[in-house]
């Protein structure tokens, strides 16, 4: 679902106001990165740039959205436009090639012609190099947009020769407003913004029951190991091992577990902080109360360890034994 203006200025506005700035001064590259993490906009912003750049009609550097350009670019048949992905794992030399040979020939309309690589960290070296020797060379009505998340991964010299846009993190008040917009209730909202950045993807992890499952079995896990580290093992052996089987779930789960132990700590730092679990507040404040930030601390590294042994295959069930034992050791940490 496209974001309106509004929508793209609240969340990108530097982004938003470097791009107008340009299109207003005529300063424009012939290639551009843009540069931001999963669910930041980059997708709705280069749609607003494409149809800024070819609208007939823009009204204080703002796209009219109902020119012949404007329509076409959103329902994807402008002919002067052309959106390049990988071929399974990259982007390979003869996407390049027939890509680079469309843009060298006559359009099928006057004007600019634009193309967009998606993942563009994704050519390998042979599509980059054939990529680079057409940026060494630009043509004045040819624009480029390489769109990323793993900047790094792109040749420095093709880095070089493209004006780096760099996207912001959505803000997180932001994505939980989003989520509330889409019936999703504010507790759940905040967890899962905590999770993903992305607004499509807290959408469907709000829903899932698998993640319900582990949110629920985290703060039981929290609220049990404080009182008696014999229940939190039964617990792990019923509710967290039989259901939390795969390792992405794993993962998922010990990070919910170490958000949780963040509430508390934020709670401790300042009681009106906003928290990945809302609807715990009243346990938090009590945790909070009658813990110091030593243990909380002990505490979370022994989370961010048994996170480390699961990468390194240790057995999950020793893993999670461990993981209470110093999780309870905490609350007797000095």
């Amino acid at each position: 679902m496209a974001r309106t203006f509004e929508q793209l200025t609240s969340v990108q506005p530097v982004v938003m106001k470097q791009l107008q700035t340009m299109f207003e001064k005529n300063r424009l590259a012939h290639a551009y990165i843009f540069d931001g993490e999963k669910g930041s906009g980059k997708k709705d912003v280069m749609q607003f740039f494409v149809k800024l750049l070819l609208c007939e009609t823009p009204i204080e550097n703002v796209p009219c959205e109902t020119c012949r350009n404007c329509k076409r670019i959103v329902s994807g048949n402008h002919p002067n436009i052309r959106y390049i992905e990988p071929d399974g794992q990259n982007i390979k030399i003869d996407q390049i090639r027939e890509l680079l040979a469309e843009m060298t020939m006559k359009g099928f309309e006057e004007g600019r012609k634009i193309y967009v690589l998606t993942h563009a960290d994704k050519l390998n070296n042979a599509s980059a190099n054939t990529l680079l020797k057409f940026l060494e060379e630009p043509d004045g009505d040819v624009t480029a947009i390489l769109m990323t998340e793993q900047i790094q991964s792109i040749l420095p010299t093709i880095r070089s020769r493209c004006q780096h846009i760099k996207f912001s993190s959505i803000p997180r008040n932001l994505l939980i407003e989003r989520l509330v917009e889409q019936n999703v209730t504010k507790t759940m909202a905040s967890t899962v913004s905590m999770v993903t950045n992305e607004l499509e993807t807290a959408i469907i992890l709000s829903s899932d029951e698998q993640f319900a499952h582990a949110r629920k079995t985290v703060l039981k896990l929290v609220e049990t190991v404080r009182r008696n580290v014999h229940e939190a093992l039964l617990l792990v052996h019923d509710e967290w091992l039989p259901h939390i089987k795969e390792k992405h779930e794993m993962e998922q789960a010990l990070d919910l577990l170490l958000f949780a132990y963040r509430d508390i700590v934020s709670i401790k730092a300042n009681p009106d902080a906003a928290c990945t679990f809302p609807d715990m507040l009243p346990l938090w404040n009590e945790i909070a109360l009658n813990t110091t930030y030593e243990r909380l601390s002990f505490q979370m590294q022994s989370i961010l360890q048994a996170r480390g042994n699961l990468q390194r295959n240790m057995n999950r069930t020793l893993l999670m034994e461990q993981l209470m034992l110093n999780l309870q050791e905490g609350y007797t940490f000095v």
